[in-house]
């Protein structure tokens, strides 16, 4: 009530008192009507107050949720901001132990690599360990078969000791016959090597071919300058679809009015380059085009392809054979191995092959279809997994063909054991086609340098006296000391040989390291 009282205006209670005073004065029916009248003045002003309160306690439980809602907010964002970076250090503690796994991946690999390098080495050692073993069995027994032969002796008879010495004799003499021998096989062997060479030799005169081998880039000459921004298109489209399409990189520099075309598969190659062509010569280049005009001559190579198969199989006079072969065959025309054109390579292979059959006696027939087949899987290499010997073997022999056609395929390179004397022929004839002067592109410089450089790592061995690269550097002779090097130290230092060569040399298919140790014995009779 007093806090009422308190929240009344004092103009009200003036008024108040004075209506009591008023009313005094006009007796007590008007005192009673002031005084009426005065608290109908107090309940208003009561409820008005009221009302106020109501009002101001409604406003404060607003601002008070207001303030409570914006520390709600306030306290949601902090707790977002809190957990977004624990997630963060989540992350990147998982990025840390996932580096960190493949890194202990890595190195389990590497130490499973050593591992199996350390037990291919202890085979080895246990190898020769038994060798040695073994050895020194037999030289104990010898030792004590010559202890035996001398106590022996020394209790001999004469009679006993004219046996042993005929038989002594009997077997001098057959040591002397094994010797005859022995000089015969070689002088027979030394005159098959001279035939050998002149069937080789006659065969070369009768057969020459010329290369002609594309390198791995091709330049595209654009008659302006305005043309190149029209093939590289609006934010480089054009050039990307016909990347995109072909397979090939372009490569436009600063280079004025011309596009080099790379890529290492010939008929990719050959492809962007008449597409490419075309489009010039045309003049509407955009995706769409590009597209059609790829396809259509897509189209036309493959029947080049396969006319180049039937051409080559008639040049080489190779008859009955499969169309998927042709077809594959004319795919090594946009082929080369070492800058020679591996198509042009297959046909004078095949009539070298058929020159040395025929001179040996041979049916040149199946030596010609023998050595146009023998590189059959260098078309295939590059798709599949596998040597090109295997690969072709495998196809050849699904399209029908048969021996020693599938034995030439898949041994030339001795990769499968020998089982025709076509084989062989084939052999000879790869590498004549391959080693001559002219046949692969490498300088005469560079060729001089290879063989220098292979002979100096060769000779940069302790015990070794001379090394010699033969076969076109194909093959490095390296001959020892036979009194500082044993023969288990020649299998290191071949082996270590060719670790160098092949760590610090760049060179086509392999080099054979072959290491010779002898023991010369020289006696003067005078």
């Amino acid at each position: 009530m007093g806090n009422v009282l308190a929240q009344i205006d004092p103009t009200t209670i003036t008024t108040a008192v004075v209506a009591l005073v008023i009313g005094g004065a006009l007796g007590a029916t008007g005192a009673w009507a002031w005084a009426r009248h005065l608290r109908l003045a107090w309940r208003r002003e009561a409820e008005r107050t009221g009302e106020l309160a109501r009002a101001e306690a409604e406003a404060s439980a607003v601002r008070a949720q207001a303030e409570a809602e914006r520390t709600v907010l306030t306290d949601r964002e902090r707790l977002e901001n809190e957990l977004q970076s624990q997630h963060d250090e989540v992350r990147e503690t998982k990025q840390r132990i996932a580096k960190r796994e493949d890194q202990q991946d890595r190195r389990a690999t590497k130490l499973d690599e050593r591992d199996d390098q350390l037990d291919r080495r202890s085979e080895k050692l246990e190898r020769r360990g038994d060798r040695l073993a073994k050895r020194e069995t037999e030289l104990t027994g010898l030792i004590d078969e010559s202890m035996a032969e001398l106590a022996r002796i020394s209790e001999m008879t004469l009679e006993t000791a004219r046996e042993e010495l005929l038989r002594r004799a009997e077997i001098d003499g057959r040591d002397e016959a094994e010797a005859t021998v022995r000089r015969i096989v070689e002088h027979a062997e030394s005159e098959a090597k001279d035939k050998a060479r002149e069937l080789t030799l006659m065969a070369i005169q009768r057969y020459a071919g010329e290369h002609v081998a594309e390198v791995t880039t091709r330049v595209l000459t654009l008659p302006t300058d305005e043309m190149k921004g029209r093939v590289i298109g609006r934010e480089g489209r054009n050039i990307r679809a016909l990347e995109a399409a072909t397979g090939v990189d372009l490569i436009i520099d600063d280079t004025p009015g011309v596009i080099t075309i790379s890529c290492f598969d010939k008929v990719r190659q050959t492809i962007a380059f008449e597409a490419l062509t075309t489009l010039v010569e045309d003049g509407r280049i955009h995706p769409a085009r590009i597209e059609e005009v790829v396809d259509k001559v897509k189209s036309e190579i493959d029947e080049r392809i396969i006319q180049q198969g039937k051409d080559a199989a008639v040049e080489a006079n190779v008859k009955n054979l499969h169309p998927k072969l042709i077809e594959t065959m004319g795919r090594l025309g946009f082929r080369t191995s070492y800058g020679q054109n591996v198509l042009k390579h297959s046909i004078e292979v095949s009539f070298l092959s058929q020159l040395i059959a025929d001179q040996l006696g041979l049916n040149g027939r199946i030596a010609r279809r023998c050595g146009f087949l023998h590189d059959i899987g260098k078309a295939l290499d590059h798709e599949s997994e596998g040597s090109h010997t295997r690969l072709g073997l495998e196809i050849a022999k699904q399209y029908g063909e048969k021996e020693p056609t599938l034995n030439a395929i898949g041994g030339h390179h001795f990769d499968v054991p020998t089982t025709s004397p076509y084989t062989v022929i084939v052999s000879a004839a790869d590498a004549l086609s391959g080693a001559r002067p002219g046949a692969r592109r490498e300088s005469l410089e560079h060729y001089i340098k290879r063989l220098d450089a292979l002979q100096d790592i060769a000779k940069d061995h302790e015990g070794v006296k001379q090394a010699y690269a033969i076969q076109a550097g194909r093959e490095v002779r390296v001959i020892v000391d036979a009194k500082q090097v044993t023969d288990d130290r020649a299998f290191a230092i071949a082996r270590a040989i060719a670790d160098r060569v092949s760590s610090e040399m760049t060179f086509p298919g392999e080099i054979k390291v072959t290491v010779l140790r002898e023991t010369r014995v020289i006696e003067v009779a005078r």
